[in-house]
């Protein structure tokens, strides 16, 4: 029998990556993956986890794109017939305060973050509706849930979600679909490991665990919602943010 198909978009990155393990070995995992078309990196990315023992598939595309995300989708569904799991898991910063960002910087970061849950999970809905099953999983933020300063744009687009999946699991529970948000605190990441450790060290004296989240406690809550387990759970946000925000 095949394995439901899971498609991750950032599946590369640093959660990113941790996801597409988390799920490979229940699901055949697609990750999708958008670099201003450097597909090299993309190959490379994909050989070095076969050599760890992770076959995972990969597509193209910019996600911030509609008609991008109408060939992605289709794609995949030409490779392998459904999409069982969506993971919207891309996003992008763009810190700066309100008073000097730019309309640019404003758009670049809502189109990433918030338009591109709503061009790919469109997509997926109807081949879900046709299977009677689905899981749409959007990775949101803590400071989508408690804002934070230069970061107008991107708490806005976090924020946004929350709504977005509370509505659209109104709309889809009776077709077998379940959708729900995950809000990560500050995970070990690359980007985040670029900080200076001053920095680092202030932000993990107010997380009350006293440490960053890593990448892999992310994955497990995704696997968890992807899963059976999770059946009855839709339109819920799972805080995974060392107690930082409750």
């Amino acid at each position: 029998m095949n394995k439901p198909v899971a498609l991750i978009t950032g599946g590369t990155g640093g959660i990113g990556t941790a996801i597409s393990r988390a799920l490979a070995s229940d699901f055949t995992v697609v990750a999708c993956y958008f670099k201003h078309g450097n597909h090299e990196a993309a190959k490379q990315w994909q050989q070095s986890q076969q050599d760890e023992g992770f076959e995972i598939d990969t597509v193209y595309g910019d996600i911030s794109k509609f008609e991008d995300c109408e060939v992605l989708v289709s794609s995949v569904l030409e490779r392998y017939g459904r999409i069982d799991v969506l993971v919207n898991n891309a996003g992008v910063t763009c810190d700066t305060t309100l008073k000097k960002m730019s309309p640019e910087q404003w758009h670049q970061v809502i189109d990433a973050n918030l338009h591109s849950v709503y061009n790919m999970t469109h997509q997926v809905l109807s081949p879900m509706e046709e299977n009677g099953s689905g899981r749409v999983i959007t990775i949101s933020s803590i400071n989508g849930r408690k804002g934070q300063f230069g970061q107008c744009n991107y708490a806005a687009s976090k924020a946004a979600l929350f709504g977005f999946t509370k509505s659209l699991a109104q709309e889809v529970a009776r077709k077998g679909i379940m959708v729900n948000t995950i809000s990560p605190g500050y995970i070990e990441t690359p980007m985040l490991a670029g900080m200076h450790e001053d920095v680092l060290n202030e932000i993990k004296a107010h997380i009350p665990m006293g440490r960053l989240g890593k990448p892999e406690e992310i994955a497990a809550a995704v696997a968890y919602l992807a899963s059976d387990a999770a059946g009855f759970i839709t339109g819920a946000n799972l805080d995974v943010n060392g107690g930082q925000y409750m």
